[in-house]
């Protein structure tokens, strides 16, 4: 896979070492979609893949994935969330776009969705839509793809966080890849750091 500049910048601020490559059918993932995908989304996907950031954000997968402890949410899941959400503001009255260009990559602790708004036919050009349960506006627009985004959230260049929870700390970033996770639980460990916790594995999500 061609290596993208946007997600090896990422990469120098949150390593992947605990990232895996999801293995995305991405004939299938297009055909459900009904679009191709960014191409730093899918080599976001081929480095990192789905999972979390520091336990308190997470990058969904495009695909139905299955665990061996629970499934992992996913994008459709959220993404009828973020319509919702859309409709339940007003609709176009809170943001002028039609809700099927509104396509959610992730997710915060603070219940917020990162979205893409598919409104170009080029998913390079796709800016992202923060549809935020505790910001500021509710649908906020960036002109910046999916990395570049988490690069300068996660760098602190934005004057107003665009999303309600930090889930940074200005000098440590953690993904850990969903299912390196699961099995983390399962051994008794804590999921995101992998230190030995008394209460993983007794109990579900």
């Amino acid at each position: 896979m061609t290596e993208n500049v946007r997600v090896k910048a990422l990469e120098q601020i949150m390593p992947a070492t605990h990232g895996a490559d999801e293995d995305i059918d991405w004939r299938a993932a297009e055909t459900l979609w009904n679009t191709r995908f960014p191409a730093d989304f899918v080599a976001f996907m081929g480095r990192f893949g789905a999972g979390s950031i520091n336990g308190e954000a997470s990058i969904l997968p495009p695909l139905p994935q299955h665990g061996p402890q629970w499934d992992p949410p996913g994008m459709a899941e959220e993404t009828g969330n973020a319509r919702q959400l859309w409709r339940d503001a007003g609709g176009r009255a809170a943001l002028d776009a039609d809700p099927d260009t509104i396509i959610a990559w992730g997710v915060t602790g603070g219940s917020d969705i990162l979205c893409w708004l598919a409104r170009d036919p080029d998913p390079d050009r796709w800016p992202v839509l923060v549809v935020g349960r505790h910001t500021a506006e509710p649908f906020a627009v960036y002109p910046y793809g999916m990395a570049e985004f988490l690069y300068r959230l996660c760098s602190d260049e934005f004057d107003v966080s665009p999303v309600g929870l930090t889930f940074w700390d200005g000098g440590h970033l953690s993904f850990v890849h969903w299912r390196k996770a699961q099995r983390r639980w399962q051994e008794g460990r804590n999921p995101e750091t992998g230190d030995p916790d008394p209460y993983a594995g007794e109990f579900g999500p």
